[in-house]
């Protein structure tokens, strides 16, 4: 499917024939399995050599101007009888009357479908609709995937087993000396009292 740029392209071009008072102006959607690259034929004429030209120029400077797109080549500008510009996505042909009427280009490619302007800016709505109608729904999708990607809590059993971390034997054995010292005071207090009794009750 041709993209919203080739869309915006076509028609400028087709807007920049008019301009130039190009005559018959045919637009062919071409069909994928015969085209290879190119989407559109864009086909018109002039009356004479110098107003070929001319259309021409005005499509190269428009599209510069309004999109940065330059043709990747241009033939048959010198002789003006019949002049192509190929941008990829779609390919002017400006004729002479008697050119146009000798190669035929519509009768050759009988399996493309010829669009007016009218249609094609029919199908240039349809696509930006088609591209809003889209973008809402990708921004719903990204946040439900990030709702849904979240943190596992950790389990409790873990926490508790965080909390109570057993003691290390040295721990242990440093608390014992630890209460051993407090103790020690009150035990000697006890010892010199008990010394002190015996010795009164032998006198």
């Amino acid at each position: 499917m041709p993209s919203i740029e080739s869309y915006q392209l076509v028609l400028a071009a087709a807007a920049a024939c008019e301009d130039k008072k190009a005559e018959d102006i045919r637009i062919l959607a071409l069909d994928p399995a015969e085209s290879g690259l190119s989407d559109y034929f864009l086909i018109c004429n002039g009356t004479n050599d110098r107003q070929n030209v001319a259309i021409t120029d005005e499509i190269e400077i428009r599209l510069k101007r309004e999109f940065g797109v330059y043709p990747t080549s241009v033939e048959g500008r010198r002789q003006g009888e019949w002049i192509l510009m190929d941008y990829v996505d779609f390919i002017v042909h400006v004729f002479s009357p008697e050119k146009r009427a000798f190669y035929g280009l519509e009768r050759l490619r009988k399996s493309a479908v010829t669009l007016s302007i009218a249609d094609l800016n029919a199908e240039l709505k349809a696509a930006i609709a088609s591209s809003r109608a889209k973008s809402p729904a990708k921004s719903a999708a990204k946040t439900t995937a990030k709702a849904a990607i979240k943190p596992a809590a950790k389990p409790a059993a873990k926490t508790a087993a965080k909390a109570v971390v057993p003691k290390s034997p040295a721990k242990k054995v440093a608390a014992k000396k630890s209460v051993a010292k407090k103790a020690a005071p009150a035990r000697k207090t006890a010892a010199v009292k008990a010394a002190a009794k015996k010795r009164a009750a032998k006198k």
